[in-house]
């Protein structure tokens, strides 16, 4: 998705995996599979992703498999530690709701055959409202899936139309009302604010559907300029295409996001991240790990992954990875990973980073930041992008909404350093 800011229901196993009791204590690994195939391309949209034919689709999943594998083999060859016990398994996209249910079965099949898919892990798979038809919810429930996150973007019609969605207001509570009836209850739901025609009272009525669908967690993000997206340069240009004339100002958009903080709180849906919303117990366990620096390895197109270094030293703490984002390339497995290892300081830096990301913020006894550093933290409390208490550091509601511009004072610090 482009333009970003920034358990419970049946676990019903139908494959054979080992598995063993899901402890929170454990590093447990997380997995990530893109699956880069939409009904339709959004306008706002800069992902690797798009329309593609079935023959494609079925290539794609045997390059997963084959992927998958060789996990072990890529790690290794990677200098990184690969522990086999998953805590999570997020499928996301692209609509990987638009795969047939066959091929969801082998992706899931390829994942339980070759790792550890621990009892009580988190499953989720990002599906687009419309595409869930009986036999695809059959199938995720078969597979074990028991969180789904739904791209809806909007509840007014009209503005989902606008960027290219093809589905409506109506078709997303029918298929929430699917979801719990097949057990599934732990529902996202995405929103964006700053989609064209959107006004304050349209957003507000898009937050109001949210409270009253029930669903336990809400994703909230501010539509952003993107050069890579039709819309982002249609903006930049000044044109009219896309609808670009109808979007509006930044100012406003910021506005729409703080007020979903505050109605969506008063409704029990807390803010927890600076995109993330939930109620006590449904936090998404698989995005946590991304916050929280857990180890996570990623399938498919434009994949990422992070693993702890397979011989730790002073200059190397973990290593992260990734794939190619060029389709013919992934799919011909002739392309060569991005490796980057991050060192000790480094490691401490994204922990700065990543941690006041989360509304908790970070403990002030584990950040030792140079000297540098600890003036900008200084200088942003006294701006009011950060605050103190006895025992955490956490960006203040309007730092959240600037973390960009806070994140690189700490980066331009760090290389002052």
């Amino acid at each position: 998705m482009a333009g970003l800011i920034l358990v419970r229901g049946t676990y019903n196993v139908h494959y054979r995996a080992t598995t063993r009791l899901f402890l929170p204590s454990l590093m447990s690994l997380g997995i990530y599979i893109s699956v880069p195939f939409c009904r339709s391309k959004c306008t706002f949209c800069n992902f690797a992703s798009d329309v593609f034919s079935r023959d494609k689709m079925d290539n794609y999943v045997s390059r997963i498999e084959s992927e998958i594998a060789g996990a072990e083999h890529l790690a290794a060859e990677m200098g990184a530690q690969l522990d086999k016990p998953v805590d999570t398994i997020y499928i996301g996209g692209g609509t990987p709701s638009t795969l047939a249910p066959a091929q969801l079965q082998r992706v899931f099949n390829a994942v339980h055959n070759q790792l550890e898919t621990l009892t009580g892990a988190e499953v989720t798979v990002e599906c687009a409202p419309g595409t869930l038809r009986p036999d695809i919810l059959d199938a995720l429930v078969e597979c074990g899936t028991n969180r789904i996150s739904l791209g809806v973007q909007s509840f007014i019609d009209r503005e989902t139309a606008a960027v290219g969605r093809l589905h409506t207001a109506a078709q997303t509570m029918a298929d929430i009302a699917a979801l719990r009836e097949s057990g599934i209850e732990n529902i996202n739901v995405d929103l964006i604010a700053g989609l064209p025609h959107q006004t304050a009272a349209s957003w507000r009525e898009s937050l109001q559907q949210v409270v009253a669908s029930g669903v336990p967690h809400a994703s909230v993000y501010i539509l952003e300029v993107d050069e890579d997206s039709r819309l982002g340069r249609e903006l930049i240009a000044g044109g009219a295409r896309y609808h670009a004339h109808h979007v509006p100002d930044p100012d406003l958009a910021a506005e729409l996001y703080l007020e979903a903080i505050d109605l969506l709180a008063a409704a029990g849906i807390s803010q927890y991240e600076i995109s993330n919303f939930a109620r006590p117990g449904f936090e998404s366990r698989h995005n946590l790990k991304y916050w929280t620096r857990e180890p996570y390895l990623g399938f498919g197109l434009d994949a990422h992954s992070m693993l702890p270094a397979l011989n730790p030293s002073s200059r190397c703490e973990s290593v992260r990875f990734s794939n190619t984002d060029d389709l013919a390339k992934y799919l011909s497995g002739n392309f060569a990973v991005n490796q980057t290892v991050i060192d000790h300081h480094q490691a401490a830096e994204e922990q700065l980073f990543l941690g006041l990301r989360l509304n908790r913020g970070i403990d002030r006894d584990r950040v030792n930041p140079v000297k540098e550093t600890l003036a900008e933290f200084e200088d942003l409390i006294s701006l009011g992008l950060l605050e103190r208490n006895s025992t955490n550091l956490r960006l203040t509601s309007r730092g959240r909404l600037l973390s960009n511009e806070v994140f690189e004072r700490f980066i331009s610090a760090e290389k002052v350093s």
